[in-house]
């Protein structure tokens, strides 16, 4: 086109990410329920989770992970619904809870967790200027989270920093393990073909 002669090699890759990003449809709905979404907080393999607050029947900030993908091909279903039944089961302060699930308007399904304000647990830990021995407070602080889910026969699999985010309460650091995306629960049959998305 006449008016793209002349622009530098940088503006054109800015202008074509620009154009990209306004042809993509939003598929960001702005209410689910009784839940009103805010912001996007982050993506997967699977879903997206958005920050969000209930409305009713009380009021409280939670984070949503809904579906990306087309919810009827192949597997999705059984690994979103795989991922949701085993938060749903683990009861642990130290693992962020699930508190309601459901099917969206579009039909994609989505489950309600609780919304963490932390960092990841090694970020906390140096803007904290966390002690050797508050480090390992912390630490086993998690160990405790985990093997509460290993005596459930949940093996999360996907342990990091980012996985792992750390608020402040009252009582101190309290961290909160989240994303058991590709957990797998060993008591399951078949449950080892249904831990991924699209990986051996």
């Amino acid at each position: 086109l006449p008016f793209l002669i002349g622009l530098r090699e940088d503006r054109l890759g800015h202008l074509a990410a620009a154009v990209e990003d306004a042809m993509e449809p939003d598929l960001t709905p702005p209410q689910i329920g009784p839940y009103t979404i805010h912001e996007i907080l982050g993506e997967g393999g699977q879903g997206v989770v958005y920050g969000a607050t209930q409305e009713a029947p009380l009021r409280r900030e939670v984070a949503i992970k809904l579906v990306t993908s087309d919810p009827r091909s192949a597997g999705v279903l059984d690994r979103f619904e795989a991922e949701r039944l085993t938060v749903a089961r683990l009861d642990h302060p130290a693992i962020a809870r699930v508190f309601d699930a459901g099917t969206a308007p579009d039909g994609r399904p989505f489950f309600v967790m609780e919304r963490v304000r932390g960092q990841p647990i090694t970020s906390f830990a140096d803007a904290f200027r966390l002690t050797t021995r508050e480090r390992l407070d912390l630490f086993l602080a998690v160990c405790a989270g985990v093997q509460h889910a290993h005596q459930r026969g949940v093996i999360h699999r996907d342990l990091k920093p980012p996985n792992i985010l750390v608020s402040r309460e009252a009582e101190g650091p309290r961290p909160h393990i989240i994303d058991f995306g590709i957990a797998r629960a060993t008591h399951d049959p078949g449950e080892d073909r249904l831990t991924m998305t699209g990986h051996l």
